[in-house]
């Protein structure tokens, strides 16, 4: 029983259907390597953040510690201060002052600078 009175569009309308198919396919490849793309680069962001973090400050924990520093006799300390992971003391001993450096983090001494007068 096949039907005479309509007409036969189907290869008319498969040539359409399948480009439109093909369209649609490869806008869902694009928005994929689209989705990729921002996950990836989200991803970098925050791991370059998180090594900044952890990497700057020691792994999150400051070291504790104690230490102690021999000054000649009859020195005085006149100043401190602590910047950029180091600790510096000027002492003044006999009117030629010396500055010392720690690393703040083991208080191991860093460096040393005497300033004296000329004679």
């Amino acid at each position: 029983m096949s039907d005479t009175r309509r007409p036969n569009l189907s290869t008319a309308g498969e040539d359409a259907e399948s480009a439109s198919a093909q369209l649609v396919a490869r806008a869902r490849v694009m928005m994929v390597i689209s989705a990729l793309t921002t996950i990836f680069a989200i991803a970098a962001v925050v791991t370059v953040i998180g090594y900044r973090i952890f990497s700057q400050s020691g792994g999150g924990a400051a070291a504790g510690g104690e230490g102690v520093v021999a000054l000649p006799k009859g020195a005085r300390i006149v100043s401190t201060s602590a910047s950029a992971g180091r600790l510096a003391i000027l002492v003044e001993t006999d009117g030629a002052s010396e500055l010392l450096t720690f690393d703040i983090k083991t208080l191991k001494p860093t460096g040393r600078l005497r300033f004296v007068g000329e004679p």
